[in-house]
């Protein structure tokens, strides 16, 4: 009776559905952020005050109102070098998530440590924030991106194991 050998091209690999959730959820974000952006180079030459008047009309807000002076305030301190500047962030990051995204979504270890590393680097500004601010979207996006911190972490354990085993 012969004994059957199984190849690596045999065995299915199986996919893990949440690296490519979390992929999918960092295309999202990215192409949110590149709206943005958009949205920031269309403002680069334009009278930003006058673009909040209309809009705070357009939202039937008191443009006398103190929320209204307060945004004015702080849209005047707003020139074209620190537009620029705020944009060119912006598109960083969205190539930064599509990036990520990509990665996790066709499983590449380099990206699920991509991912952790960025993950970790921006958790202590977060809990800044919400130290400092404290909103219940601002827990959830928190206790979102701990939860994807853990569970990369958790596959990278897993992977290692395989690996020691392997050896």
């Amino acid at each position: 009776m012969a004994t059957q050998q199984t190849t690596r091209s045999d065995v299915r690999h199986r996919h893990d559905r949440w690296l490519i959730i979390i992929g999918s959820f960092k295309i999202l974000e990215g192409l949110l952020f590149v709206l943005l952006g958009l949205g920031v180079v269309r403002l680069l030459h334009r009278d930003i005050g006058d673009v909040l008047l209309r809009a705070a009309m357009a939202l039937r807000l008191d443009p006398e109102s103190h929320f209204v002076n307060i945004l004015l305030d702080k849209v005047e301190l707003l020139t074209p070098h620190k537009m620029r500047l705020i944009s060119e962030g912006i598109f960083l990051k969205a190539g930064l998530d599509f990036v990520e995204g990509i990665g996790l979504a066709m499983e590449k270890t380099w990206a699920e440590w991509l991912t952790i590393g960025l993950t970790a680097s921006f958790l202590p500004w977060e809990i800044f924030e919400l130290a400092r601010h404290f909103t219940w979207v601002k827990v959830g996006i928190t206790l979102v991106n701990v939860l994807v911190l853990i569970y990369l972490l958790w596959v990278q354990r897993l992977r290692l194991r395989a690996h020691r085993r392997a050896q």
